[in-house]
């Protein structure tokens, strides 16, 4: 598959996904941990993809979204931004509502089908 394709899938079948270095458990530098510590105190599930076990989604990523760094965090199919973007929406309260939207929508829509 291509990797753009493969990337495209893994936003669309992901409610909230993080883009990072290492995993939520073990983050391997100081943006993906501030990420996943806002994430975490969400509440709510997530997805992540290790970008340096995953050297093509590495390399194409950026160019496929226009954002140049990592991590990058997707809600409901839509770029939310890097580190600062996620912690200033965490302290604003609005990546909270952000992410619980998104996943009550998704399980909405997974009840209908």
């Amino acid at each position: 598959m291509d990797i753009i394709e493969t990337i495209k899938e893994q936003i669309a079948n992901n409610t909230v996904l993080l883009y990072m270095k290492g995993s939520p458990n073990a983050p391997q530098c100081g943006f993906s941990a501030k990420a996943v510590q806002s994430l975490m105190a969400c509440g709510e599930k997530f997805a992540y993809v290790d970008i340096l076990q995953n050297p093509e989604i590495r390399a194409n990523l950026p160019k496929y979204a226009n954002w140049p760094t990592f991590p990058q965090l997707w809600v409901g199919g839509e770029l939310i931004g890097g580190s600062d973007i996620i912690t200033e929406l965490f302290t604003a309260g609005e990546l909270q509502t952000t992410v619980k939207a998104a996943v009550e929508k998704a399980a909405g829509e997974k009840a209908g089908a």
